[in-house]
Formats: structure tokens, C-alpha cells, sequence
């Protein structure tokens, strides 16, 4: 999963160094699309549907209360033993304007996981946007 992680950062740092914003119409915002990968896999199991509701409601909803979207997912990386792992995730997608605010409670969003689940890393691309509510 590391690997994996690596190279999916590695991947989104190149894309912001080189792709520009993208340009919005005049009816439409700049924004920053974020998905963020959590897995599931424990020490000790896995993190189950009552337990990722809990760190919805808890810690998801509270930091980001305009709205969010998540879905279930299942991937796979190549374990430096080289076998394929599969393991299923979680997938937040969070739509917001780019502040030092919301960076800050991304931030502590990923580190909270990160202790309460004791995973390794938690994925996450970030990309330019134009938004319309229509």
C-alpha cells in the first residue's frame, strides 16, 4: 500500500506542478476537488460500517457541513513481498474553496484516522475545479 501511496502522491505533486487552473465561466467558481482514500484494513480487522458512520458523523460532518459525498471502494497495491493485497476503502469527496481553513481540517481529518484506525497513510489527490450550482 505504500508504494502505492507514493506513487499516487508523486503522481498528483507532478500534475499540480504542471497543469494550470483550468478556466471558469463567468457563471462558475474556482474550487479544489479532493478524494480522499481511508482503508479499512486494522491490526486487529477491519473498520466496520458502524464505525466509519461514527467517524462520519463525528469528525467529517462537524469539519465540513456544506456538504460532502463518500463511497465505498475496493483496490489493490503490490505488498513489497510482491503479492497483491486487495483492500477495500472508503472515498470522501470533498468540493471547497482552497482556505487555510479547510487545509487545516483536512489535515486533522487524515491524522484522526490515522490514530484512530492505527493505518499507515491515508491517499489523498487534490485537484482545480470550476463549480456551478444550477
Amino acid at each position: 500500500m505504500k508504494r502505492l501511496l507514493i506513487a499516487g502522491v508523486l503522481s498528483a505533486l507532478a500534475g499540480c506542478a504542471t497543469a494550470p487552473a483550468p478556466r471558469c465561466a463567468s457563471n462558475e467558481q474556482r474550487s479544489i476537488t479532493e478524494l480522499i482514500y481511508f482503508g479499512t484494513a486494522t491490526p486487529d480487522g477491519v473498520v466496520t460500517a458502524e464505525q466509519w458512520s461514527d467517524f462520519l458523523r463525528d469528525e467529517v460532518t462537524p469539519r465540513f457541513p456544506q456538504g460532502l459525498t463518500t463511497w465505498s471502494a475496493s483496490g489493490q497495491w503490490r505488498s513489497p513481498d510482491g503479492s497483491l493485497t486487495r483492500e477495500d476503502s472508503h472515498v470522501l469527496n470533498l468540493v471547497h474553496g482552497g482556505d487555510a481553513a479547510t487545509e487545516k481540517a483536512v489535515q486533522e481529518l487524515v491524522v484522526t484516522y490515522k490514530k484512530r484506525f492505527r493505518q499507515e497513510a491515508v491517499l489523498r489527490v487534490k485537484s482545480s475545479a470550476c463549480t456551478h450550482l444550477g
